[in-house]
C-alpha cells in the first residue's frame, strides 16, 4: 500500500517542483522567496494529506495517522527541512518535494 500512495503523489506532478528547484526559488528572490517556498510546502502537504485521505477511503491501509496530534500549515517547512537532514543521503536534488513530504508525514505521524 505505500506504494499506492507514493504512485498517487507522484502520478500528478505535472506541476511539481524538484527540491533543487525549490532551493533556486527559495535563494534568487530575496524578497518573497522564503513566503513561496513556504506556500508551496503547505499547499504539497494538504495534497499529500487529501491523497492520503482518498487512499484511505478507497481501501489502502492508512500510512499516518494524526490520532489528535497537531498539525498545522506552518509545520510543513519545518517537516520538510527534518526529512532532509534525517535522511541527507537517500534524497538527489532532481526528486520531487512532495516525496520529501511524504515521508516526512508517514515518519512523523506514523499508524
Amino acid at each position: 500500500m505505500l506504494a499506492a500512495c507514493v504512485l498517487l503523489v507522484l502520478a500528478g506532478q505535472s506541476g511539481a517542483i524538484s527540491i533543487r528547484e525549490l532551493r533556486t526559488l527559495e535563494a534568487t528572490d530575496k524578497d518573497h522567496g522564503e513566503a513561496y517556498v513556504q506556500y508551496y510546502l503547505v499547499g504539497a502537504m494538504e495534497g499529500a494529506l487529501e491523497a492520503h485521505a482518498f487512499a484511505v477511503r478507497a481501501g489502502a491501509k492508512p500510512l499516518m495517522c494524526l490520532n489528535g496530534r497537531r498539525l498545522e500549515p506552518r509545520m510543513a517547512k519545518p517537516l520538510f527541512d527534518g526529512e532532509l537532514r534525517r535522511n541527507a543521503g537517500l534524497y538527489e536534488a532532481d526528486m520531487p518535494v512532495q516525496l520529501v513530504l511524504v515521508n516526512a508525514l508517514v515518519n512523523a505521524y506514523a499508524c
